[in-house]
């Protein structure tokens, strides 16, 4: 969304308003009560003044993409996605791609970083290898240790989140949820993977290896300069 300084609205004390241009806000009010759709047509006939701004002007056309993208980030029309519903991400242009972007980042990016709260209620971050594996994305599997700090952490209190990000490409994602310890043979077997008796000398039944079972609920994606955030049914 072009917002150059020249196009700026205003607050209520008179200083400039990043989020919304002088067409729609000023004086901390919306000059316009409607709907968002109704908002970008009114804004799209003012693309001339914001070219004025551009190094390289853009079309009208390019112009209202931007606002669909961007005009439901707001806090006046900001929606809760749901990238579960597939009727709606086809139709939500501030969707499209989102889902098949985050499980890529997921699979391709080699390192994750997880995240606990411990018993003062402060977070602990950690970096670990990617996921053995996924379902969709909504649940995550790690494995781990199993008389770490993170699994005690995880057993007194299993809210968390994992991050992924994409340092060249400017892409981040979170997931917020929780997370659950998980002992039991099926679970390890399933993870895994030759060469693991490194970490776990005592292979698949070593008492010290466990896997972490994350599932999501709902989180954030940046992409493009702008962040979107979803629910996962």
């Amino acid at each position: 969304m072009p917002l150059t300084e020249e196009v700026l609205g205003t607050n209520a004390d008179g200083s400039k308003n990043e989020d919304y241009c002088m067409y729609c806000y000023k004086d901390g009010k919306f000059l316009q009560d409607c709907t968002m759709e109704e908002m970008i047509e009114h804004c799209a006939q003012f693309v001339g003044a914001v070219n004025e701004g551009l190094e390289k002007p853009i079309t009208k056309e390019e112009y209202i993409g931007m606002m669909k993208s961007y005009f439901p980030q707001l806090k006046r029309w900001r929606q809760t996605l749901d990238v579960s519903n597939d009727e709606v991400m086809n139709v939500n242009p501030a969707l499209a791609g989102v889902k098949e972007l985050i499980a890529q980042m997921a699979d391709k990016q080699p390192i994750a970083y997880i995240s606990s709260v411990d018993q003062d209620g402060f977070p602990w971050t950690k970096a670990m290898l990617k996921p053995r594996k996924r379902e969709g994305i909504k649940t995550f599997y790690f494995t781990t240790n199993t008389f770490s700090i993170r699994v005690a952490q995880y057993k007194a209190n299993p809210k968390a989140s994992i991050y992924f990000c994409d340092a060249k490409g400017f892409k981040g994602m979170m997931l917020r949820g929780t997370m659950e310890v998980l002992t039991d043979a099926a679970s390890k077997e399933m993870i895994w993977r030759d060469g693991d008796t490194e970490y776990y000398p005592g292979g698949v039944t070593d008492p010290n290896y466990c896997v972490l079972k994350f599932t999501a609920t709902d989180g954030r994606f940046y992409s493009d300069f702008y962040p979107r955030s979803f629910v996962i049914e």
